[in-house]
């Protein structure tokens, strides 16, 4: 990479990136960032006032990467019903690789000591963005109690998240057979 300013930026990033995925945001300083960077602290500081404002590019990046990717790669199922349950073919997938490293959103909110602060209210506002694209799907599939059934279907998906932390490796599919039953229950309830 050059020495321009977008691309210090962009290692500064990149560093973060990776460090915060796989340590935790609170267990990475930012000296361990600039050392991984190559970049001088006032380098980092210039393009990042604080390390607030590093890691709300981080979860940024996060929310593009692993969101909205995956979100767009579930459109190669046929129907809504189809969509919501390829969520776990995705995840799946994801808890198997050598590189599963949880759900940064909500780790670092359990990390947060400032729920009010604007990193906590990133990560509400990312999980919140997750249950709205439950509930587009879940109205696309004719279920009632949208709102009821987005809010359980997340819960499906946080703890397969976190029962695959703990080394289940079969946590989605395990997930995936109570969505069924879930999107059956709402079926249901409509008819």
């Amino acid at each position: 990479m050059g020495s321009g300013g977008s691309s210090a930026r962009e290692r500064i990033l990149e560093s973060a990136y990776e460090l915060f995925s796989t340590h935790g945001v609170r267990a990475v300083g930012v000296d361990d960032v600039i050392v991984r960077a190559g970049v001088a602290k006032a380098t980092l500081y210039r393009h990042f006032p604080s390390k607030d404002a590093l890691v709300l590019a981080f979860l940024e990046r996060r929310e593009l990467v692993y969101t909205r990717g995956w979100i767009g790669a579930r459109r190669r199922a046929a129907t809504a019903q189809e969509r919501l349950l390829a969520i776990f073919d995705l995840f799946d997938e994801w808890f198997r690789r050598d590189d599963f490293e949880g759900c940064s959103f909500v780790n670092l909110l359990l990390e947060s000591t400032n729920r009010d602060g604007p990193v906590a209210r990133a990560c509400v506002g990312h999980l919140e963005r997750i249950r709205d694209v439950i509930r587009t799907l879940a109205a696309d599939a004719g279920l009632g109690d949208v709102d009821n059934f987005a809010h359980a279907f997340h819960l499906l998906m946080q703890g397969a998240v976190a029962h695959a932390e703990e080394g289940d490796a079969d946590a989605a599919k395990r997930a995936q057979s109570m969505a069924r039953d879930l999107i059956a229950k709402h079926y249901s309830s409509e008819r």
